[in-house]
């Protein structure tokens, strides 16, 4: 979901280390946290430049082990990037993906709005992974390649087919150079574009709602796209409704209204490039006042093909997975604890069976409510949980708290449409490297901290808990259990 915010500078700070321990055999898991720069070129931790005010992240790791990532000042304030080529130790900001695109898509542009990155799982002629980075314009979708490790960029500002209103774009990568971005038009309808230029044009479109599920355009809730780099199928996932019959009572347009909710998790399924799709039901609840449509339904793919669907009914977090490519779905499993509250689930799939999950997690419960009207004594960290054998149905979840404070209190999950608290925005992510097999968090903060501060507007400790300390943070993982073989 889009959101409006003006560029500023801002001071660093590095966050303590943060971590917890496993029931059962204790094998120690810890995270480093800092803050990241926006200044192209600044290494974090480390800099009294360590500063942003961006926020709702994304970040993926390449068969390098380098990781990429990229974060949102808002529409029309342009998109940062950073890398890694420490196994997620330091950070260095990169030019901004977008920062040209002024003079090339007037009125919305440079971008900066709902950020998505991809890296290549074949390296190009210069012997790197391309890395891909989508951002949001209104008008249209910047797509901005980089072929030489984040240095330099190429942008397209129209990387979506059908120009005009779009929202949320979603971006992944196949081969050394082809690249698919998704999105939604004004209809609500879910569509595929593809390029097979490293996004110089992108020629090929399709829907990802198959004409059975027709009934789902303008009744859904859109997820993130991936591929599998060896069968070369996509998956598109989303929530909707679940028959023709509840049009009628749908949440219409993903605003929060209606007497039945979108309690259906889907999966549509290319085995043709991308030039269509047939949508399998992953789960759905008999129970039709259930939502999934919070920000977001996730997919991902491990090595060796499965599938992993992760989405949360805005209390707790479960996960199905599937070894037919997307197909037969088993699940729902919980994830997280039956207690407190989890929402925010992104996942990162390594070796058969082996995933790791992040959530945005409090000790805070309450069934009659949602976390857009929860109290100030709701207090939200980052969990992360880890299932070296999720390919077992009812398999064990070890589970640790991988950062400091982030918020307290509310945490509205209605988008543009938000009146409340929205400073952790709508998704942040996690990737795993390959070489290591640990993971590296990429999340939103709005808290105050005395030894240092990572947005310029956080200027006393009153200012906590409010945009003007909104920010990135990195939580990388520095010892335990891996979901890579090295």
């Amino acid at each position: 979901m889009a959101k409006l915010r003006w560029l500023a500078v801002a001071l660093c700070g590095v966050l303590l280390l943060a971590g917890g321990a496993a029931a059962g055999k204790k094998i120690k898991t810890h995270f480093v946290n800092f803050g990241l720069a926006q200044t192209p070129g600044t290494s974090c931790p480390g800099s009294s430049k360590c500063s942003n005010i961006a926020s709702e992240p994304a970040i993926r790791a390449d068969a390098a082990g380098e990781f990429f990532s990229s974060s949102e000042n808002g529409l029309g304030s342009g998109t940062e990037a950073w890398r890694s080529l420490d196994g997620g130790r330091h950070y260095t900001a990169l030019d901004s993906p977008n920062q040209g695109s002024t003079s090339n898509n007037s009125g919305f542009a440079p971008g900066g709005g709902d950020t998505d990155l991809a890296v290549a799982p074949a390296k190009n002629s210069s012997g790197h992974y391309n890395v891909y980075v989508s951002s949001l314009t209104l008008a249209n979708v910047d797509v901005s390649t980089s072929s030489d490790q984040g240095k330099t960029w190429q942008l397209n500002p129209v990387g979506a087919v059908l120009g005009g209103a779009d929202d949320r774009p979603w971006i992944a990568a196949d081969g050394a150079s082809k690249v698919c971005v998704s999105y939604h038009d004004g209809e609500q309808n879910i569509e595929v574009n593809c390029s097979a230029d490293a996004g110089s044009t992108f020629t090929q479109l399709a829907s990802a709602i198959d004409t059975s599920h027709a009934f789902q355009i303008g009744n859904n809730e859109i997820g993130n796209l991936a591929i599998d780099p060896k069968t070369h199928d996509i998956f598109q996932t989303y929530s909707a409704i679940t028959t023709s019959a509840e049009v009628a009572c749908a949440p219409q347009l993903g605003v929060s209204a209606g007497t039945c909710g979108y309690h259906g998790v889907y999966m549509a399924v290319s085995t043709d490039g991308g030039q269509s799709f047939t949508d399998h039901a992953v789960y759905v609840n008999k129970t039709a006042t259930v939502d999934y449509g919070h920000q977001f339904v996730n997919v991902s793919v491990d090595r060796a093909g499965n599938l992993y669907s992760v989405y949360t009914d805005d209390h707790h977090v479960y996960y199905s997975f599937s070894t037919d490519h997307g197909t037969t779905w088993h699940g729902p499993y919980l994830i997280t604890t039956a207690s407190g509250t989890q929402i925010f689930p992104w996942s990162s799939a390594g070796d058969a069976g082996k995933l790791d999950v992040v959530y945005y997690q409090t000790p805070y419960y309450d069934s009659k409510q949602i976390p857009d009207t929860y109290p100030d004594k709701a207090v939200w960290t980052v969990g992360f949980a880890q299932n070296l054998k999720a390919l077992k149905p009812s398999s064990k979840w070890i589970r640790f708290t991988a950062s400091p404070v982030v918020h307290k209190g509310a945490v509205c999950e209605s988008g543009a449409t938000c009146s409340g608290n929205r400073d952790l925005y709508d998704d942040f992510g996690v990737a795993a490297s390959p070489k290591t097999g640990f993971a590296s968090i990429i999340y939103s903060d709005d808290q105050w901290a005395k030894k240092g501060n990572t947005n310029p507007n956080c200027a006393a400790k009153s200012d906590t808990n409010s945009a003007n300390c909104d920010h990135t943070a990195i939580a990388t993982q520095t010892s335990g259990r891996r979901i890579y073989s090295r």
